[in-house]
Order: C-alpha cells, then structure tokens, then sequence
C-alpha cells in the first residue's frame, strides 16, 4: 500500500510502499477515505515531544486524524463489521485501566497516539489498523461525508471536549481564542455554537476574517496590538469566562491567562514546541487571587462522538466548514512544510490515496 513515511526529522516524508496491516484479534483494518493534516503531524515531523514520549521512530507512517471503511476484521470484534464507516480517535486505549472503566478513555494509562508511537503506525495511508476496536472506533451514521468527519481529527472533538465537558460555559459568556489554526478555529465554531460571544486572536487578517465567518463577534490581531490581554479586558468588560490556548506557546498561553476575569478558567488545547519544552511561566500569584483555573483537554471519549455528531445532523455545528482544502497523500509533505510558516488555513484533508 502507499503511505507517507518518516525517513529523517525536518526532511519531506516519503511516499512509499509499505506493507499493509493484518487485524490483530481485537482490531480492525480500514481502507482510509480521508485523514486530516494536523499541526501535531508538523511536530511528529520536526521530532518534537520528546519530553512527553511521542516522538516518532524513522520509518513510521505518520497521520492521526482518519475516517475510513472497515475491510478486515478480528476474530475477538464483537461490535464491527466489515464495510462499517468509521472515525478513530487519535487517543487508541486499551479500556481496562481505571480511567477508562471510568469513562476517561481519552487519558488511558496505556494510552497509544495513533502515528506518534510505534505500535500504531499513522493513516497517511491506504489502510490503517485500529487496535482495540470495539473500544477505540467510532461507528458513523449513514450519509455522512469521509472529509467532514476526518475534520472532526483531534482538533475538533478537543476543542469540543474542552468547551462542553472541562470548562463551564454558558449562553452569552465572553470565550477568547488564542491562535486561529485548524484547532482554533474549531473552537471559535463550537463556542459560538453552544451560544458564547467570541473573541478571536491571530496575527493573520485571513484567519481572522475565517474566524468571523465560523461566529466570532470580536476579533484581535496580536501583530497590530500592544498588549492582547488589556484589549479583551476592553471588549469583554472586565475579561473572559473562559479562554483557550490553542496554539501552545508561552506567548498564547500567558496571554490566555491574563485574559481572564476573576473565576475564569484558562483551556489548555496547544501543546508546547522545542522552545518551551513542555513548560510556560505563568502568572501564578494573579491566578491565586483571581481564583483562575487552569485545565487541560486531550482529544475525546469515543462514547461521546454521539453528541458531536447529534449536533452536526442537526446543523448546530459542521465540522466541515472548519476544512479548507482536500489534498492527495502525495501533497501531504508540501502541506507539511507550509506549516512551518503558519501558511495553512483550518484543517486540509487528505482524499486521495
């Protein structure tokens, strides 16, 4: 089968031949019919994630974001069959640790992150396989598009598990958004759906104007502004409910905080560069005083794709919208390298293998 493969951090991947998977007894085989090109697939690319254990070997196929049709199934599969349409968590568990008897699959103690660990080569390839599957894959309704669902990815049901489930917002409160990538512009779109007023920041007029069409009332550009925190102070009277990091930076995440009013809680999607390594300065006395809380939001719970979902037939939200180009597996290292420099907009798909 081809696939885009990992042959030397930074270096375009390439696009090969590899050997196609078996089923495990407990897995499946799906053909891909499309798979999200993620900030985080930039990252497993550059080598990134040491400090958290992702870093992916040479030789792996990388990928995270899938939708697909089950072709092979596991001998120990008792809830799928083949030609079922499926989407598959980034977020694989094994459902027998205490957080996943629990109803936290997302934070499994034996978490794999599907095309970051050996064990679970990516889906920038024709079949991708899907360990633990009665577990991990998340059967779909009839009708629903290949593209649109591999734009739900990890951006968006993180962004919707960080909204809906980790923090508490209600109708008519002040959400900011730092960073309007695919993740963050999936949070503008979700906030604005569960009926939040939207303030969305960027440094990029396009992303901003991209952000306002997905339902942000106000917008911020970083680049033209001296101090991002003291205008959403102003726009917001007084700061934010909630805020959202989505971009993983000290910069974003730092100024996330001090967006805040008091009792205001700071979301945690971006996950963090070479630079910060995995840790920011914070202002911790502020948060003390203003009794701020500070929460992070990995991915989501298969079980509760059925409310995304939900919302999508009922046109609350779209996770296609957020998607703004289809691309060819054989375009995915160019797209890629234009994330090095911010040039992508939302979420590209690829839909041609």
């Amino acid at each position: 089968m081809r696939a885009a493969v990992l042959r030397e951090y930074g270096e375009p991947l390439r696009i090969e031949d590899a050997e196609r998977p078996e089923p495990d007894p407990d897995g499946i085989v799906i053909e891909t019919d499309a798979c999200g090109i993620c900030r985080s697939d930039w990252h497993a690319w550059q080598g990134d994630w040491d400090w958290i254990g992702a870093k992916p070997p040479m030789g792996h196929i990388l990928g995270h974001e899938p939708a697909g049709t089950v072709i092979e199934v596991g001998e120990d599969v008792t809830r799928l069959s083949e030609g079922d349409s499926v989407a598959v968590p980034f977020t694989l568990s094994d459902g027998t640790c205490p957080e996943c008897r629990n109803g936290h699959s997302n934070v499994c103690e034996n978490l794999l992150p599907l095309g970051f660990a050996d064990p679970v080569p990516g889906a920038f390839a024709e079949e991708v396989h899907v360990p633990a599957a009665d577990q991990n894959a998340v059967t779909l309704p009839d009708g629903v598009s290949p593209v649109a669902m591999a734009g739900l990815g990890c951006r968006f049901v993180t962004a919707f598990h960080g909204l809906v489930h980790r923090a508490d917002v209600d109708a008519g409160d002040w959400v900011a958004v730092h960073g309007c990538g695919g993740v963050g512009l999936s949070a503008v779109h979700i906030a604005s759906a569960i009926g939040a007023n939207v303030v969305a920041v960027d440094l990029d007029d396009k992303k901003l104007a991209k952000a306002e069409e997905l339902g942000a009332l106000e917008t911020v550009n970083a680049a033209e502004t001296e101090n991002v925190p003291r205008a959403i102070m102003g726009i917001t009277d007084g700061g934010a409910s909630v805020s959202v990091d989505a971009l993983g930076i000290a910069e974003t995440c730092q100024n996330s905080v001090s967006s805040l009013r008091r009792r205001g809680q700071h979301i945690q999607i971006g996950l963090t560069t070479k630079e910060e390594r995995g840790s920011v300065e914070l202002p911790t006395d502020a948060m003390v005083m203003k009794e701020i809380e500070f929460v992070g939001s990995f991915g989501m719970q298969p079980p509760r794709y059925d409310e995304i979902l939900r919302m999508v037939e009922s046109g609350t939200l779209d996770p296609s919208a957020v998607v703004s180009e289809t691309v060819t597996l054989d375009d995915v290292p160019d797209r890629l390298a234009a994330m090095s420099d911010y040039e992508t907009m939302g979420i590209p798909v690829v839909d041609t293998f």
